[in-house]
Order: structure tokens, then sequence, then C-alpha cells
């Protein structure tokens, strides 16, 4: 019998490698505006983009500045003159093909998805992340997807569980767990709804954090046997 009947899984870099396609997005929409995709123009970017992002987990901007302010910053630095909202649609467009799947990722789900109702929670914003899920695997395995840009609410706001309770029919917390590898959205977002979380962790990063998961696993072997209580 599994440990949990609902695994609610963050969507990038816990199921679906978003670096890799955040590297190929970025290369492709840097090109198509004539910028160099090197170091230092990868740098920059993921640079603004962790502080807005941050920022956007924390509730302190929405994210239309954050999808147009990463872009204005990041022209503004390098000299150019473009339209940051064109300039991150091209981005999107670009990150929406890339549906590519952490190792394992797929295996996971093809020995849960038959014992366990599976969800996926993103921050995402909506269009790439349809996009990608529709281009990926998963979606012959995994009913339900949540971005908060629908849902009008984001991790960790406990509206955004209590949308996703609502969607799915649950009432009550017993037997849901959420896993993700951020503490702050995933990992408190999930526990500030009174849920089971699991973080994780395939880097071992240190918890410098006063978060504190139920779980924290490295890989997902590990993951597989705590949720479907084979450990």
């Amino acid at each position: 019998m599994p440990r949990y009947n609902y695994v609610l899984f963050d969507a990038d870099n816990t199921l679906f490698d978003f670096d890799r396609a955040e590297r190929r997005a970025l290369q492709q929409a840097l090109e198509d505006r004539g910028y160099p995709f090197d170091t230092l123009t990868e740098g920059l970017y993921l640079a603004i983009n962790r502080v807005l992002w941050r920022r956007f987990d924390l509730g302190t901007i929405g994210r239309e500045e954050l999808a147009r302010s990463r872009f204005h910053f990041f022209s503004q630095v390098m000299g150019g003159q473009d339209d940051p909202e064109e300039f991150n649609r091209c981005y999107l467009d670009h990150l929406a093909r890339g549906a590519d799947l952490l190792p394992g990722a797929l295996e996971l789900c093809q020995a849960l998805a038959s014992r366990c109702t599976l969800a996926i929670v993103t921050n995402g914003i909506a269009c790439a992340q349809r996009g990608r899920f529709g281009r990926s695997p998963l979606r012959e395995l995994i009913p339900w997807l949540f971005i908060s840009e629908e849902l009008g609410s984001q991790k960790p706001q406990p509206q955004f569980f209590q949308a996703v309770f609502e969607k799915m029919g649950l009432t009550g917390t017993e037997g849901i767990v959420v896993v993700g590898d951020t503490l702050l959205s995933d990992i408190q977002g999930g526990a500030g709804a009174g849920l089971d979380t699991v973080w994780y962790n395939p880097k071992c990063a240190p918890n410098e954090t006063e978060i504190r998961p139920t779980f924290e696993v490295h890989d997902f072997p590990s993951l597989q046997a705590l949720l479907l209580n084979d450990t």
C-alpha cells in the first residue's frame, strides 16, 4: 500500500530538466536578437532571473513584472533597445518546446501512476508549462496540471493549494504529499497547507533555512521507495 494516495509534484528540476530547456531557449532567443550566447550573457540573464523569481516567490512582485523586467534589465545592461515583452514572448515560445525530463523521472511516474493519483503544481508561466507538459510522455501518466498563473495564486501561498484541493475534490490533507526541489515555494508551501513534504535534493545542498521538510531524498529510487512505502 503506498504511503500517499496523492502526490503533488513540482515541475521544474523535480521532473523536468528545466536547466537544459532554459539554456536552449535562452540561446535561441538571444541569437534571434543578435546577442552572443556565451558565459557572460548567460550568467547575466540567470543572475537577473534568479533575483526576480525569488522576489516573485516572496510575493513582492507579480508575474507580469517578472517576465518584463528580466529582459528589460538584460537589454539595458547589454546596451540594446529591445521591447522586453516581445523578447520575453520569444523566449517563452522556445521554452515551450523544452519537454526534457530528468533522467529517471519517466520511470518514477510510471511506477507511481497505477498506485497513486499524480498532479503537477507549478509556478511556471502557463504558456510554457502547458507546451512542455503537452510534449512530454508525462501527459499520459499525470491527469492534473495546476499552474499558479491560472489559479490566481502561487506557491507558497495556502490559497494555491486550497484551489488545487477544490479542483481535485479533496476535502482533507491526509494522504497527500508535495514533492519539490525548492524549500521556499514547494516545502514551505506544502507545509503551510498542512501537507507532508518531500524535499528532492539531488545535489545534497545544505538546508540553511528554518524550513523543515517531512522527508528529504537525493535520488529517484529513494523517492519511489518512500512514496510506495517500500522502505
